[in-house]
């Protein structure tokens, strides 16, 4: 399997060759904290506002609907490939060059007529559904806070085709945000089990477990609260019912989800959850001072926006990561 990494220009051109399967699939930490995809299996064209914190997010369907979390596999796909290019200290473009039977090999997908033309139709959602948000991607000393809307993916083409009429191969062209938030390696590792989840719900769910617990010994939240960060739009009382049904089925890879009184889930991990590079972890110690230091503000952006700072500053070694990071939050909070 191969990924064709290009520059923008199209004057000179790099190829990186990865297997997937050897490299580590990952995602972006703003998909995955804000819900951005759509959860439902028909079209979805309904305007999507949501606000949590400081983060504020419209996300609009084209007339095909919103980008699905299935659709988010294409995007995983990219970044996974990108990541695995960084990491080998190869060059990088936000345009890349995919065969499409190779990811749809990748995200377990049909590879008959009917995938490729899914997959073709998943394009269409992710380069039509528009983003106007406030979430700020890319290193801290040149932050970009979009104010605009922007498409997941800018472009896409179908780069040539069988006498079948089936994809051989796609270049899709991720929009400057995203690619910041590779390069900046605002990702985090997912387990390979996720591309066998099928319900929507299950894969947002493993989502916010993987951002919000990752290697914490637990993470509780409030139903309402996970409701919400979900991006589900069923009443409340069908939510918690859809919820209490993953729990039994007990089918999220790395985490284990139990309800508790006052309606709280509390999510534990199964065991290790793997970080690939070094990054430092923080203690949930951390991550509650940081809560007090700066009130009002989603501290798992903080935490992001940290992390970003630690690798353009050359990724030096901490003796105390939470220190840090703290004094991170503090300097930033006397910057106003």
């Amino acid at each position: 399997m191969s990924a064709a990494l290009t520059h923008d220009s199209g004057l000179q051109r790099d190829f990186f060759v990865c297997d997937f399967f050897a490299a580590v699939p990952k995602h972006d930490l703003a998909s995955m904290e804000h819900p951005l995809f759509s959860l439902s299996t028909r079209p979805d064209r309904r305007i999507l506002s949501y606000s949590h914190g400081d983060v504020d997010m419209t996300v609009t369907p084209s007339a095909r609907g919103r980008a699905t979390i299935f659709d988010a596999d294409i995007l995983i796909f990219c970044i996974s490939q990108l990541m695995a290019a960084v990491n080998a200290g190869k060059p990088t473009a936000r345009t890349l060059t995919l065969t499409a039977h190779d990811l749809l090999k990748a995200t377990h997908r049909e590879t008959s007529g009917d995938g490729y033309k899914r997959l073709r139709d998943a394009f269409e959602r992710l380069a039509g559904t528009r983003i106007t948000t406030n979430i700020t991607t890319g290193p801290k000393d040149d932050p970009t806070e979009t104010t605009t809307g922007f498409g997941l993916i800018e472009t896409w083409q179908i780069v040539r085709k069988t006498r079948a009429g089936r994809m051989v191969s796609v270049s899709v062209t991720l929009s400057e945000w995203l690619y910041r938030a590779v390069l900046s390696k605002s990702v985090l590792t997912l387990n390979r089990d996720y591309f066998t989840l099928r319900r929507p719900l299950e894969r947002r769910i493993y989502e916010l477990a993987r951002k919000h617990c990752g290697r914490q010994p637990s993470w509780r939240v409030s139903v309402e609260t996970l409701c919400l960060k979900s991006g589900s739009t069923s009443p409340r009382r069908v939510f918690r019912a859809m919820l209490r049904e993953i729990m039994r089925a007990d089918t999220i890879p790395d985490y284990l989800l139990l309800e508790e009184p006052g309606d709280i889930v509390c999510v534990t991990p199964r065991g290790a959850v793997v970080e690939q590079g070094g990054t430092p972890v923080l203690a949930p110690e951390a991550l509650e001072e940081a809560r007090r230091l700066m009130p009002g503000w989603d501290v798992y952006a903080l935490e992001a926006e940290w992390r970003a700072f630690w690798v353009t500053s050359g990724r030096r070694a901490l003796r105390s990561p939470d220190q840090a990071f703290l004094g991170w939050v503090k300097t930033k909070k006397s910057a106003g």
